[in-house]
């Protein structure tokens, strides 16, 4: 069992535990996620490590109830803990290999967060931080009550706006509103980096081309087995099939196919739409194993 050691509300419908976790703790970076499952009836659930303490083997997770799955996540209490916690999975960002971090500090970087996308731009900005590279964040969501990690992004972030769609709180607007106000500003930058909902991502892309901004974003299709076999998190990327849990979840949003992406998510939902898309998908429905058992 992977203990829960704390608990808390950040917001509405949005939770964080901190999880005893030492495999992954020992080796994760942030970009990277876990896949979590309570017991053997509940459903494998995806989740971006929001932060790690190797030193006590903890990782922090955030999510938002949103089905019957993650309404069960939230009644878990301290001390309790979930059967399977698998991971590091993914590919680490980019920008946290220390490797290339001289290249790295020559970039003026934004990231843009939406809602719950606050979470896993967290942890890059705290190891940019660290490594002495302070990015510029705008975190957005659609009114105050749904904020988080305000006080933690600001005390990482070399500058942070906040934005709220309604305008209940920080400045009126969505994300691209406030790159668009920072470059009327004559602030400019050379690489983005945007996580959030499907569609947040699409149109922040579509500006950041606009702009000449290198954009990357961090995609989150349905997933299932995490290792490009279940075929769920398929993708079309520059006119390659990509699978989010092997090859991302980090792709250059210029190529991502958004359009294709939530449609099929949609598809997702419902046995006629699986199986529609395993027969227009053939043998690239599956990370290479063409069976669609």
């Amino acid at each position: 069992m992977y203990e829960i050691v704390r608990k808390e509300l950040l917001a509405d419908k949005i939770y964080l535990m901190d999880v005893v976790a030492p495999r992954v703790a020992a080796s994760c970076l942030p970009g990277q996620f876990v896949i979590v499952k309570i017991d053997e009836e509940g459903e494998r659930i995806p989740l971006t490590i929001c932060d790690y303490d190797r030193e006590r083997s903890i990782i922090t997770i955030v999510f938002q109830t949103v089905g019957a799955s993650t309404e069960r996540m939230k009644d878990l209490k301290v001390g309790d803990g979930f059967q399977d916690f698998v991971g590091p999975l993914g590919q680490p960002s980019d920008l946290c290999i220390e490797k290339d971090l001289d290249e790295i500090k020559k970039k003026k970087i934004v990231f843009i967060a939406g809602g719950v996308g606050t979470a896993p731009v967290y942890p890059q900005v705290k190891w940019l931080h660290e490594h002495g590279v302070d990015a510029t964040v705008i975190m957005g969501s659609r009114n105050k009550d749904l904020l988080f990690f305000e006080d933690k992004m600001k005390a990482v972030a070399g500058e942070l706006h906040v934005t709220t769609d309604d305008g209940s709180y920080g400045f009126h607007g969505m994300g691209t509103d406030q790159l668009k106000a920072l470059y009327a500003e004559g602030k400019t930058f050379d690489h983005c980096v945007a996580i959030g909902p499907m569609i947040m991502m699409k149109f922040v892309c579509l500006l950041t081309k606009e702009l000449g901004i290198h954009t990357v974003v961090s995609m989150n299709p349905i997933m299932v087995d995490g290792t490009g076999m279940c075929g769920a998190c398929r993708l079309i990327v520059g006119d390659q099939v990509k699978f989010a849990c092997v090859d991302g979840p980090e792709f250059d949003g210029h190529l991502v196919d958004f359009d294709l992406a939530m449609k099929r998510q949609t598809q997702y939902k419902t046995e006629e739409g699986r199986a529609k898309l395993r027969l227009e998908e053939g043998d690239t429905h599956h990370g290479g194993c063409g069976n669609c058992n």
